[in-house]
């Protein structure tokens, strides 16, 4: 795998010298026209010089990632039981330029994809260069294989949360804990106002709405089309929680169960009389139990080797990589599979006597040595992603990317 071109193998990369932060050997992408609003739609007008200096392509061959470090993308594209990719990492590494060009690659290699953003400050809308918004489903231009993109609107969910919890004037609440028997309670407390506490929603409801839409994915023929889903997921804390949700609402629905059959052995003297009212309650204990049987549903498919992979993106600091390593002893524990690791906005050698580019540079390779170091990091295949002197955005941009990144 090479990240850089050689002349044997052509790239679409393009290397300008005229600064000395150029000089570096930053990739260049050079779209032939570019509107305001986003790249056109024509091929790229991408080169690199013929016979660049030797010395110049031995220290671009220096930042080679090692032939183990191919991403392995005849394999991720040509599986036919894989279909989830969940990309994840510190935020402002770039997760969601990774994602959106994972994509758009297999859009264009013949998959109809989904990308969703799990993130509650997306930026999928900028990264297509395309108003995503609206917590809809919508075709992103300019492919010719379907590619269609999802970012889940928490504001929503939230007013229908509040909704919910003002029904009837804030009965929302007391009508659920009358279908699980428990209406008196909520009655005698009353004054606690308890439907004015859950008018605001409790921490975690975005990772609940983002399991929802998996649930979703997993149930409905309107996703069934979608031979591969990528997600964009948020910063490393909000990813943890959306993975361990699963297991907490299988515990905690256990525990409403079980402390509901509890409830029926000390009353069934009294359930005798009312059986309409000991209907409403089963038919709540029935809901919550179909809740539980799809969160489990889901904690699979989070550990599902065959149908899914969690892909960490970082950058080439310590403090990224550093993070990336607890995120990974925390995915283990959790129980879902990693392969892969991509290291982004990695610089090439500096060919001019530039001291900031040198530093850096010196402070990245000190990174990736940790990196090969790090008993959580170094098993999983690593992938280097060069620094590129322009904006990754639209699909043209997003295409140039992939294609070095997902070889």
């Amino acid at each position: 795998m090479a990240v850089a071109p050689t002349m044997a193998s052509p790239s679409p990369l393009k290397f300008v010298s005229r600064t000395s932060f150029e000089s570096m050997g930053f990739l260049s992408y050079v779209p032939r026209s570019f509107k305001s609003s986003h790249f056109s739609k024509k091929p790229l007008s991408i080169s690199i010089p013929r016979r660049p200096p030797r010395a110049s392509l031995q220290e671009v061959r220096a930042v080679e990632a090692p032939a183990e470090s191919v991403a392995g993308f005849d394999e991720m594209v040509s599986g036919t039981q894989r279909k989830y990719y969940l990309l994840g990492g510190k935020g402002g590494v770039g997760k969601t330029s990774c994602a959106a060009s994972l994509a758009v690659k297999f859009a264009n290699n013949g998959h109809p994809t989904l990308v969703v953003s799990t993130d509650p400050a997306h930026s999928l809308s900028d990264s297509f260069a395309q108003d995503l918004t609206g917590g809809t489903l919508v075709r992103v231009e300019g492919l010719d294989y379907p590619l269609f993109a999802l970012e889940i609107n928490p504001e929503k969910a939230r007013e229908e949360f509040r909704a919910a919890s003002q029904k009837n004037g804030g009965t929302g609440v007391k009508d659920f804990m009358d279908g699980m028997g428990l209406g008196m309670l909520v009655e005698q407390l009353g004054e606690l106002k308890l439907g004015e506490l859950l008018d605001t929603p409790p921490p975690g409801l975005d990772e609940a709405i983002a399991i929802s839409k998996v649930i979703q994915f997993l149930e409905s023929q309107e996703y069934s089309m979608f031979t591969r889903i990528v997600f964009d997921t948020a910063p490393t804390g909000h990813t943890l929680r959306l993975l361990s949700l699963p297991d907490f609402l299988d515990a905690s629905i256990g525990k409403i169960l079980r402390l509901k059959e509890k409830i029926n052995s000390a009353t069934s003297a009294i359930k005798s009389v009312f059986g309409q009212e000991e209907n409403k309650q089963q038919d709540a204990a029935d809901k919550l139990e179909r809740l539980r049987e799809r969160m489990i549903k889901v904690r699979e498919l989070f550990r599902d080797t065959e149908s899914t992979e969690f892909v960490i993106v970082t950058i080439p600091t310590v403090m990224a990589v550093s993070e990336s390593s607890r995120l990974h002893a925390s995915l283990k524990k959790e129980h879902v599979p990693v392969k892969r690791l991509i290291v982004n906005q990695v610089l090439p050698p500096s060919a001019s006597d530039c001291k900031f580019c040198a530093m850096k540079r010196k402070d990245q390779m000190r990174a990736l040595e940790i990196i090969q170091n790090d008993p959580e990091l170094a098993g999983l295949n690593m992938i280097q992603a060069p620094l590129v002197d322009v904006e990754i955005r639209g699909v043209p941009a997003l295409k140039f990317m992939g294609d070095i990144i997902w070889k």
